[in-house]
């Protein structure tokens, strides 16, 4: 079945690639805006996006604002490669790229720091979201190979601009925000960009009222036309209930077309709102060195605070204390739609990242070539303090909603209290082998330390860990705007350890493992034309527990097999007289591969879709009015690791009005959109969280208005 979907995705992408070609044959036309997007500075290189080695994605607060998003989960709706992985209301963002969930605690950036991403992160201040996919190993110690996602920060502009904002959407939110830059001084050295947003939150989704707000400032001084100081901080607070999952009703999946996509289950009288307090700093100093070398100091710090509960759906007849308690509906809901209901509460933790990434870089001639060095050293503190928690059972509810249960706010249950140091050293280096080739090398070497301990004082473990993770790629301009390149690098995990007394070696670090990618890719861009055709290979090996696992020393986690993610991505931004579109698709043959267990060899993993599509379209209808329409197309997923039960394919789409009037010195921006235009009903995602399965479904169509004022 996958190879005829292999060969007309081949097909299309061919087809693509000469409607690439044949665009820039074209007669050349005026486009607004930026040609290219700007050089996601997390792939380490000052590069443009069309001459990396490498598939790095940066989108716009612009194009974010026209689609309406908000959220990092938001961005789902634009890349084919970027899929949900447990995004509900009122909670923080989720997602899978290339098939693998982005890790929330190592995958994240901001401004190139690392940042913890269990939290609601605030894009009101977020100049451009930026997506580096695959083996991220160049850019991070430790991470899953999903790739990373960066936070680039607003800073001040050279002309001074205020922009305000009013939006509503239906159900009742209403948002408001206001970005002002200017620059002061006696030669406009100083420079200030505030950024203040709040909101009402009222969703379709019942009972997930709430509200959020940022502040934020950034400054700069340009202390000399050598030297650049940067500071910034930012504090964003969001309080609203989470969403609660539906599931699987025993073996069947329950009719997406009959479940209220309006209903929240999370909906008990003693139902508190999950609250998310955040700040964010930093401070980064640039001075050039001379000969086109340039030294970089970068600190950042973040201190989140959180208070999450819930009434939590979990299972069926699963309420015994044992760890073992084995009931048949204990990863799923009952057949008859009843579920157990927990009163879950874990409140004041704390969550706090320390950064300091110290680096130089600048060419250099070595052996008669050109060397572009970076040479860099990045140390990073992580620090979490947890209280005692609730998990209580508080009766059996269903898919209903409207069963009522007493609340049992006692804390009954141990938390973990975690710290992590990592040091990391790395190179990165470019090399001019020849006028149209290049070769990219990158080197990261990693000392790790962690420990945990329960808040009880229990079960304390640490270990120590030195991994190196090399980086290496090839390109080549085979024409004019015309790249090829060919890519191969290694990521590392360091997996948590076990701790429990079931285990044979409790206590004991396990080894660090080594995720591979190998890519291969061609690549476009000029002024009209972005594209790109890209065919990947991951292998990630995998943990697994072996043995009874029910008795103490009866269980032994080890490597079993890999995950193995092969696939071929289109995509592209092209830009034509009053309009343009961005698409991409993509093809994914995720399995598990080499276990010793030969039933879970060539099984898929759940919540990850094989055939995406994406798309956005605008053009203009009259002078100053241009439309937009979004497609999204998620093919079938499985919703259980064993693949016994799959959920269907969607296509939703979506359309929209922007009219832009200019007032004199002022430009307005009205727009106006419905997202889920055919209020389809359809099973969203159906992420596999907590040894569970989860089902969230399209949200109902949507009507939502703003209006941009740019003074």
């Amino acid at each position: 079945m996958a190879q005829p979907t292999f060969s007309r995705l081949a097909a299309a992408a061919a087809l693509l690639s000469s409607q690439l070609a044949l665009a820039q044959t074209l007669p050349t036309v005026s486009v607004s805006g930026r040609a290219t997007e700007a050089a996601p500075a997390l792939a380490g290189f000052d590069t443009p996006p069309a001459r990396l080695p490498m598939q790095a994605l940066s989108l716009s607060a612009e194009r974010l604002e026209d689609l309406g998003i908000r959220q990092l989960a938001g961005i789902t709706k634009l890349d084919a490669s970027v899929s949900d992985g447990y995004n509900a209301v009122g909670y923080w963002s989720q997602l899978k790229v290339r098939g693998f969930d982005l890790d929330n605690r190592f995958n994240l950036r901001r401004d190139g720091l690392p940042i913890n991403g269990e939290t609601a992160l605030s894009l009101a201040n977020k100049a451009a979201v930026e997506v580096l996919k695959g083996s991220s190993g160049m850019q991070a110690g430790t991470s899953s190979p999903a790739g990373l996602v960066n936070l680039a920060v607003k800073r001040p502009l050279a002309e001074d601009a205020t922009v305000l904002t009013l939006g509503a959407i239906q159900g009742g939110t209403v948002e408001a925000s206001l970005d002002h830059s200017q620059r002061i001084g006696a030669s406009r050295e100083f420079g200030l960009r505030l950024n203040l947003a709040a909101a009402r939150l009222d969703p379709q989704l019942r009972n997930g009222q709430g509200h959020s707000h940022t502040a934020a400032l950034a400054t700069d001084w340009r202390v000399s036309a050598d030297t650049l100081v940067e500071a910034e901080i930012e504090l964003n607070r969001q309080r609203q209930p989470s969403q609660d999952g539906f599931s699987l009703l025993g073996n069947t999946l329950p009719d997406a077309g009959r479940i209220d996509p309006e209903l929240n289950l999370n909906n008990q009288p003693w139902t508190l709102p999950v609250v998310f307090s955040n700040t964010h700093a930093s401070l980064r100093v640039q001075h050039k060195l001379g000969q086109g070398w340039q030294a970089r100091v970068h600190a950042g710090l973040q201190r989140l605070r959180s208070d999450d509960r819930n009434a939590f759906a979990f299972g069926l007849d699963c309420n015994e204390t044992s760890d073992f308690a084995g009931a048949f509906y204990c990863d799923r809901f009952g057949p008859d739609g009843r579920f157990d209901l927990y009163d879950y509460r874990s409140e004041n933790e704390r969550r706090d990242t320390s950064s300091l990434d110290i680096s130089a870089s600048g060419p250099l001639q070595l052996a008669g070539l050109r060397h572009d060095l970076t040479l860099g050293g990045l140390t990073s503190q992580f620090k979490s303090r947890f209280q005692r928690q609730a998990y209580n059972f508080t009766g059996v509810g269903n898919i209903g909603g409207a069963v009522v249960t007493a609340p049992r706010p006692e804390l009954t249950s141990e938390n973990t209290n975690r710290d992590e140091r990592s040091t990391e050293l790395y190179l990165r280096d470019r090399v001019a082998l020849a006028a149209d080739t290049t070769a990219w090398l990158g080197l990261r070497h990693t000392r790790l330390q962690r420990e945990s301990v329960r808040t009880d004082g229990s079960r304390a473990t640490d270990y120590a860990q030195s991994v190196t993770t090399p980086w290496i790629a090839l390109s080549h301009a085979i024409a004019a705007d015309w790249l090829v390149y060919a890519s191969w690098g290694e990521g590392v995990e360091s997996e948590v350890v076990p701790n429990r007394s079931r285990y044979v070696k409790p206590g004991q670090a396990l080894p660090a493992l080594k995720s591979r990618q190998t890519e291969l890719g061609l690549k476009t861009g000029t002024q009209r034309v972005e594209g790109a055709l890209t065919v990947f290979d991951i292998r990630r090996p995998l943990w697994r527990d072996i043995g009874s696992c029910d008795i103490a020393l009866s269980c032994e986690r080890r490597a079993d097999g890999a995950a193995r993610h092969r696939g071929v991505e289109a995509s592209a931004d092209l830009k034509w007289r009053g309009g343009g579109v961005f698409a991409s698709a993509a093809r994914l043959r995720a399995r598990r591969e080499h276990s010793l267990e030969a039933s879970l060899n060539g099984l898929v993993p759940p919540n990850v879709p094989q055939t995406t599509l994406k798309a956005q379209l605008r053009q203009d209808l009259l002078p100053g009015l241009q439309a937009h329409l979004g497609l999204q197309h998620e093919g079938q997923r499985f919703a259980t690791p064993d693949n016994g039960i799959t959920v269907p394919a969607w296509t939703v789409a979506d359309a929209g009005l922007r009219y832009t009037l200019l007032q004199g010195n002022q430009t307005w921006i009205w727009r106006a959109a419905v997202d889920n235009l055919t209020n389809r009903r359809a099973w969203r995602e159906a992420p596999w969280q907590f040894e569970h399965s989860y089902l969230y479904p399209l949200a109902p169509r949507t009507f939502r208005a703003s209006l941009e004022i740019k003074l």
